[in-house]
């Protein structure tokens, strides 16, 4: 049997609270390219899993390119995956995600792809097989009920929109 013929599953850590980075959750995991390694966190406590390039990508300034990554889940009811960009690769290549974060609901099974973008003006990203090109955060959905009302209740905001709060200084005088 394959890799790709078996699904992992992440053990959860006992009935005892976890420890710093271990594993509280446990994710059916589907490998559909025998050659890529699984998603893995680089360091204890970190967030997101990387996701590798499932083929060899070249990305021209300003190019988006949809990457296959070789991997299928299958999340527990009530949870989802976000797919976030890597923060190295925005900073030092301008590669982004475009939906970030992208989506991966419960009930999805197909393979993982993830919208990259290069926003640099000038050089093309290349990325090769098995390179990580995104980080996969899983985090717990609360499903809200729609009630309808006449008035919102009132906030200290209101509703400020997009720049209502500042953030900068502004051109100097």
């Amino acid at each position: 049997m394959t890799v790709s013929d078996e699904i992992a599953t992440v053990s959860l850590a006992g009935t005892a609270a976890p420890t710093y980075g271990s594993p509280t959750l446990q994710v059916q995991l589907k490998m559909l390219d025998d050659g890529l390694e699984a998603p893995s966190y680089a360091h204890p406590g970190d967030a997101g899993a990387d996701l590798r390039a499932r083929v060899d990508v070249v990305l021209e300034p300003g190019e988006r390119k949809l990457v296959p990554t070789g991997v299928s889940i299958a999340l527990p009811d009530g949870f989802v995956a976000l797919i976030h960009p890597r923060s190295g690769l925005a900073t030092k290549h301008g590669l982004t995600v475009v939906n970030a974060p992208g989506t991966v609901d419960a009930g999805y099974r197909g393979e993982i792809a993830v919208t990259l973008l290069n926003t640099d003006k000038d050089q093309a990203i290349e990325l090769r097989r098995g390179d990580r090109i995104a980080q996969m955060v899983i985090q717990r959905v609360e499903y809200a009920q729609f009630v309808a009302v006449e008035e919102l209740s009132e906030s200290v905001r209101g509703a400020g929109g997009f720049g209502s709060t500042g953030g900068f200084a502004g051109p100097a005088a």
